[in-house]
């Protein structure tokens, strides 16, 4: 086991944080948070032990959709600074040793982009073929409606250009055709600009849609699949160590093809929607039975590819993957009211709520997921517990301004609270003055110190990034029960879901060489019995990270 090999595959044990610039931290009081205020605050996430950040669409919009509808991929919106500015940021972040990826939007522009501007305006226009277009709505176009409360078709009509244009998501946002090749050579641009202003890969938004050829009546002269592979190609050969996080809200099997063939040609990673929403499950049921089938049913990946994975994200909590029965479940733990659900799908909630504050269940949530196969991501405010303001519409709601303090505004900006770009939490348990970094940083046991805690063990684990997993088959249904080994290092992660303390064991038949076990996440040793049986008592929601020690060389295993 060589482990220097490993940092070409940074990311596999990366910690990743994604935000939201306009929300971070704003320097000049305008209300709006933007690339100088996030690079103030680089030390704090350098701290914090990030070593990987996914912003959220930073580019000029006309904001319908919070940002990923573009109108200009080439520059930064004024609001949140200048390329300047955003150079200075990266030049910072990697003095820090952290990278930075970005979103990358192009299966759609807003309808404001003036590439979709002349397109409407001339059928003869070079653009007019950027997009799709359709002088009736066709039968076999694609089926299904992203935002079924806000759209009933994947179809609009526009006065202007005399045609119905594609969007599968608003209307405001037109479909892009990559069917066209000068399309395809711009989003090579596109990637190509920004690698070289220093980013180091991006996360591919909405990547099915991406691909999907449904409605285009035009011969694309590539497989969709086949562009991916090309477009991975183009991304290794401008920044080798680059990456393409992936969208890929599908079922596993149709996850799988988007990480290309054996070598992993395709996407780098892609988001575990799928153990995401087992994981909602489990929680409700206080059961390991929905993770451990989920975790069964994973496909095996290339050497080169890993899950990316969340346990909450920008969006609302999507459910789409269980059952009606098994939504409402959710729903009724979680969410019972209307105003907490969305689409009918999901939940437009954070985790400390939904939870009702429970610091201990809380925790082992978080220790859970950083102990899934992949690397974990946080969404901002994560680390120190941070609400939703369900008083935003939609799923903004989960994008309130960060809290850094108990001063106004949450020591986000001081601008006046109606010049925000969006309302601080105001809801008294979880308002600034009751959760933020400041107070947060200066009290041992909280939320904050021991998820940079928690990310300390993670970083120091990497058995879990390029290791084996497999199951401890313990009878006791809370508990779930990972072994992970990668050479001749192993680690034993041990989680319980239940509000009850559980007792388990398990004969290990490999432990004669091993000294005993110290839990490197929490406080304990542990030793085997003579025929190699461990046993251990977890508290209620507790979990234990054990590794075991070697007798001959008293060195973690």
């Amino acid at each position: 086991m060589d482990i220097s090999r490993t940092s070409d595959a940074w990311w596999k044990n990366a910690i990743f944080y994604c935000l939201d610039v306009q929300t971070f931290q704003d320097s000049n009081g305008d209300g709006v948070g933007d690339f100088a205020g996030l690079a103030q605050r680089i030390d704090y996430l350098a701290g914090l032990g990030v070593t990987c950040l996914w912003l959220m669409p930073f580019f000029p919009s006309p904001s319908r959709d919070d940002g990923y509808d573009i109108t200009d991929y080439y520059t930064v919106d004024p609001a949140l600074g200048s390329l300047g500015d955003f150079v200075e940021f990266i030049r910072t972040a990697n003095s820090r040793g952290i990278k930075v990826i970005a979103d990358l939007v192009v299966n759609h522009t807003s309808v404001d982009h003036p590439w979709f501007q002349a397109a409407r305006a001339d059928r003869n226009s070079r653009f007019r073929d950027w997009y799709v277009w359709s002088d009736e709505i066709p039968e076999g176009g694609p089926q299904g409606l992203v935002f079924p409360d806000e759209e009933d078709s994947n179809w609009e009509w526009d006065e202007v250009a005399g045609q119905y244009f594609l969007h599968r998501f608003y209307k405001h946002q037109p479909d892009l055709n990559i069917s066209n090749p000068e399309l395809r050579t711009e989003i090579r641009r596109i990637i190509g600009f920004w690698l070289q202003l220093g980013l180091s890969g991006f996360r591919v938004d909405a990547v099915p849609f991406l691909l999907e050829t449904d409605g285009i009546t035009s011969s694309m002269d590539v497989a969709p699949h086949d562009w991916l592979r090309e477009l991975r190609g183009f991304l290794g050969r401008r920044c080798g160590d680059a990456i393409l996080m992936g969208e890929v809200n599908l079922e596993y099997e149709n996850v799988r093809r988007f990480f290309g063939g054996e070598g992993g040609d395709e996407l780098n990673m892609c988001l575990d929607f799928n153990l995401n929403q087992a994981l909602a499950l489990a929680l409700v049921r206080e059961d390991a039975g929905a993770l451990v089938h989920c975790l069964r049913a994973q496909p095996s990946l290339p050497e080169n590819a890993g899950w990316a994975q969340f346990v909450r994200n920008h969006d609302e909590w999507s459910l789409d993957k269980l059952t009606e029965a098994e939504r409402q479940e959710v729903f009724k733990a979680f969410g019972p009211k209307e105003d907490m659900q969305l689409f009918g799908r999901g939940l437009r909630r954070r985790m400390p709520t939904m939870l009702n504050g429970n610091q201990d269940r809380l925790r082992m949530v978080y220790s859970l997921i950083f102990a899934m196969p992949g690397a974990p991501v946080l969404f901002y405010g994560e680390e120190i517990g941070m609400a939703e303001n369900l008083d935003i519409p939609g799923r903004l709601s989960v994008r309130s301004p960060m809290q850094w303090s108990n001063r106004p505004n949450g020591g986000f900006s001081s601008a006046p609270p109606d010049k925000l770009t969006r309302a601080v939490v105001a809801a008294r348990k979880w308002s600034p003055a009751e959760v933020n970094v400041m107070d947060q940083e200066r009290t041992p046991g909280s939320m904050l110190n021991w998820m940079e805690r928690l990310i300390r063990r993670r970083r120091e684990t990497p058995e879990i990034a390029f290791g084996t997993w497999s199951f401890i088959p313990v009878p006791e249904s809370p508990i779930v029960a990972l072994r992970y080994d990668w050479g001749e290092r192993c680690v034993i992660l041990l989680h319980n879901l239940s509000a009850t303390p559980c007792q388990t064991s398990y004969r290990f038949h490999d432990g004669a060489g091993w000294e005993g076990l110290t839990d490197i996440l929490g406080e304990g040793e542990f030793t085997l019995s003579r025929d190699g049986t461990l046993r251990v008592e977890l508290a209620p929601y507790g979990c234990r990270w054990l590794r075991p020690r070697r007798a001959d060389t008293s060195a973690a295993g």
